[in-house]
């Protein structure tokens, strides 16, 4: 393969509410913007609710989860030639529902699943609120669930790619000065499974700044022989590929030799 491989893998659009423009957009945009892949990695519908739809502004509904992945497998054809179109989907992690998300996901061909902590506690990982009046001790029991969920997400089996690692920071940017062993340990567990963690970003959108993960935890990730693979989390198709170059360069400099991409579950590095 090319050395200079450009791939985006993950991307949203309208369906899941918050999202600007069709899948079709994101497609032509990563062509005009000479990617070689592709990934559509919607947000994955709220499959232990019993209301179809639980968030409209959040994610699909369950009732078109199967549209959704119908349209996605006809553009790969459409496609087919001009960029390769993965088909993905950014999955909410529940641990007491996994093996329900595990059913819904086996019944359709995925190159890559994306698996991403947005709850801690009950409460978004994004709720600005959810900080007000903590002790630095239950800040940092906080920080100790989010990574020991991601921990439990890299011991699933269930994903490939593990989303924005540290996006706890998104609009709490003193989150990554609490200290704690259980990053270290998380990304020990990561290191030890066949999956990658995404540089995502879309951190710059929030107001932390810059990207997910931190400089720092990509340093520790390196040690832990961590895999590592690119996706911009675009909710506008003028973000795809957003800053992949710049991520390719720093990881160089950190020192990391290769980068992942996922077809049909599978992994394949590709030098940096």
């Amino acid at each position: 393969m090319s050395t200079d491989l450009k791939f985006d893998f993950h991307t949203h659009h309208d369906r899941c509410g918050h999202a600007r423009a069709k899948i079709r957009d994101y497609i032509e945009a990563a062509i005009a913007g000479g990617l070689n892949m592709i990934g559509i990695s919607d947000h994955s519908p709220y499959f232990a609710s019993e209301e179809d739809q639980l968030h409209p502004g959040i994610a699909m509904a369950k009732s078109g989860f199967g549209d959704y992945v119908k349209e996605v497998l006809s553009l790969k054809e459409e496609y087919k030639g001009k960029i390769d179109v993965l088909l993905g989907v950014e999955s909410d992690f529940f641990p007491e529902h996994i093996e329900l998300y595990r059913r819904q996901y086996e019944q359709y061909p995925f190159d890559y699943i994306i698996g991403s902590v947005h709850h801690v506690d009950r409460v978004n990982i994004f709720d600005r609120n959810r900080w007000g009046g903590l002790t630095n001790a239950e800040i940092k029991q906080t920080k100790d669930r989010y990574y020991d969920l991601i921990a439990q997400s890299a011991k699933s089996g269930l994903f490939q790619i593990l989303g924005h690692i540290d996006a706890m920071k998104g609009f709490y940017p003193d989150f990554s000065k609490v200290e704690t062993d259980t990053v270290e340990h998380a990304l020990k567990i990561i290191g030890e499974h066949p999956i990658a963690i995404e540089i995502n970003t879309s951190g710059k959108t929030k107001d932390c700044g810059g990207w997910y993960p931190s400089d720092e935890i990509l340093e520790k990730a390196l040690h832990f022989g961590v895999k590592v693979t690119f996706g911009s989390d675009a909710h506008d198709p003028e973000r795809v590929g957003d800053e992949m170059e710049e991520v390719r360069r720093r990881l160089k400099e950190i020192g990391f030799k290769d980068w992942a991409y996922f077809k049909q579950k599978k992994m394949v590095l590709t030098p940096l």
